[in-house]
């Protein structure tokens, strides 16, 4: 499957209102095709924010609880017509099959991604909670339980990218948070690459938040993101 450049984009709505939301919506939708809805803005804003989304919408609500709710609110999720959902790994194996079957059998349905380690963590910050596996290992066993529980894919910092598309093959979806074009701030994400380098490790979408919407152009910083995503993945096919 070959991903058109314009499409492996998602531009993180991290707002916190729908009327500011559906407005960076219409400004950047003649370059850029997908939007995150995350739970700042969901949270402000409920199911409704949908209705002024055009495009593509990545709900990015991270869902981690006992299975039958993760299930319930899967189902609910469904009924907005997301392209994309997620979980997160670490709500364990059964969890994870109960949410695929559930996503699965939604028509039409969302691909659910499985979230791993997010991009705000470093080595130590897991050590201090109890996490003694080193980053990449604990982020390559997440990434192996959700895939063999059903999940179509994981969300994964772009450095850990590289090796689970080793381990794991190519047929699974990796969303790649943290990603910071060279000339934006990193602000508080520790795990981050350029998109060039997202594109290049193995990511099918890149998100992209503040450095688009803080930057003096915003749609012409959505398009230079666009552009170095062409240039790092032209001839590359899924």
């Amino acid at each position: 499957m070959r991903l058109p450049s314009e499409e492996r984009l998602i531009v993180a709505l991290d707002v916190p209102a729908a009327p500011e939301a559906a407005r960076w919506a219409k400004r950047l939708s003649p370059a850029v095709k997908h939007f995150k809805i995350g739970l700042e803005l969901f949270t402000g804003g409920g199911p409704a924010v949908f209705k002024n989304i055009p495009n593509g919408v990545f709900l990015d609500l991270k869902f981690f609880d006992i299975p039958n709710t993760m299930v319930g609110a899967l189902n609910a999720a469904a009924s907005l017509n997301p392209f994309l959902v997620n979980v997160h790994a670490l709500a364990g194996p059964a969890a994870l099959e109960q949410c695929a079957r559930a996503v699965k059998s939604q028509r039409p349905r969302p691909r659910l991604l499985a979230v791993t380690i997010l991009t705000s963590f470093t080595g130590p910050e897991l050590r201090k909670i109890g996490v003694n596996v080193p980053m990449e290992k604990m982020v390559s066993r997440l990434c192996g339980i959700a895939l063999e529980a059903g999940c179509d894919g994981v969300v994964a910092s772009p450095l850990e990218a590289p090796r689970l598309r080793k381990e794991y093959g190519k047929k699974f979806l990796i969303v790649t948070p943290g990603v910071r074009p060279a000339w934006s701030a990193k602000n508080d994400q520790q795990r981050v690459a350029t998109p060039a380098e997202a594109i290049r490790n193995g990511a099918d979408y890149i998100v992209v938040g503040r450095p688009i919407l803080a930057a003096p152009k915003p749609l012409e910083a959505a398009r230079m993101v666009i552009e170095e995503i062409r240039r790092a993945g032209r001839g590359q096919k899924r």
